[in-house]
């Protein structure tokens, strides 16, 4: 191989150059192995336990890869591209999957994709847009509601009886109680260590949240770990049926921390601390009870008059 090398007055020198190839293999600019073709699958199966761990959240992120995969004309690639993910939400929507659901589903999607990234397995990334979310309505239940469908568990099974008197007095989420430890637990606080946002926190306890605590039976490894997530959701629909709020889809168990939060905010305390005690990373998840604190304005209502009759 030959190069013109200049000399001022034009390229009249030719040096030799010796012939040789490089052959690029991607990984973040660096020289590894060829990406080859995967799937959502095999990188979820590759991924997902070091990404999630075991409950309620990773269960979830376990379907919604499936569906992802099977939604995808062609499920093998090497680089994830906009078309492929313009693809998916456009197939989400026919379902019917609210903007919610869809993020959701895009943010187990993301990070998955950015961990085989990382790690080699794909070499480029779409980029991912939150779609705009609708404020929802809240449901959380009333002191008689509550009373109802807890005396209807409580028929079927007390352990359950007490596991929801906990959830509603502390706000924990399903997999937090079911997780908890007897050393988690000091005098009338409890620790939450296996949180969604990864973040441990520590809240009291009320009378009755701890003397469901207290009636557990200790040869299990946790007051409530003796409970099966699954059998514990089916008692709740049931019973949920048997009161009248078979057609209500918002009575869920996650209702419960709904209800905490509601009575805290109801109640005058401020979202800074409701957002402590849910453990919200941001907080604009906490505000959504905002809404509930509407009475503070009722002061403002004085000034007003004041103003209007001066």
């Amino acid at each position: 191989m030959q190069v013109e090398m200049p000399t001022g007055k034009g390229f009249d020198v030719f040096v030799g150059v010796p012939d040789y190839s490089v052959h690029y293999q991607y990984r973040q600019g660096t020289i590894l192995h060829e990406v080859r073709e995967t799937n959502l699958r095999e990188l979820f199966g590759k991924y997902g336990d070091l990404l999630w761990m075991n409950g309620s959240h990773k269960y979830n992120v376990t379907n919604f890869i499936g569906e992802l995969h099977d939604l995808l004309d062609f499920p093998s690639f090497s680089a994830f591209s906009d078309e492929m993910l313009d693809q998916l939400i456009g197939k989400l929507r026919k379902r019917g999957n609210s903007n919610a659901t869809i993020n959701r589903k895009m943010a187990a999607l993301s990070k998955l994709l950015r961990k085989a990234n990382k790690m080699g397995d794909v070499h480029s990334l779409p980029e991912f847009k939150r779609q705009k979310e609708k404020a929802g309505r809240i449901r959380f239940l009333d002191t008689d509601e509550e009373n109802l469908l807890f005396s209807e568990i409580r028929a079927h099974s007390e352990l359950y009886y007490r596991f929801c008197l906990f959830l509603v007095d502390t706000g924990a989420r399903l997999s937090e109680g079911l997780n908890l430890r007897w050393g988690d637990i000091h005098k009338d606080r409890v620790t939450f260590w296996v949180t969604k946002s990864g973040r441990s926190r520590s809240v009291p306890l009320t009378q009755r949240a701890l003397a469901a605590i207290e009636a557990s039976d200790r040869r299990y490894s946790g007051p409530f770990a003796e409970i099966d997530q699954q059998r514990f959701r089916v008692a709740w629909h049931n019973a949920k049926d048997a009161v009248g709020f078979a057609d209500d889809k918002d009575v869920v168990p996650h209702v419960l921390r709904h209800t905490c939060a509601s009575r805290l905010v109801q109640g005058g305390i401020d979202i800074r601390r409701v957002q402590m005690w849910l453990g919200h990373q941001t907080l604009t998840m906490t505000m959504r009870y905002a809404h509930l604190a509407s009475h503070d304005l009722d002061m403002c209502v004085p000034i007003l008059e004041r103003a209007a009759a001066s």
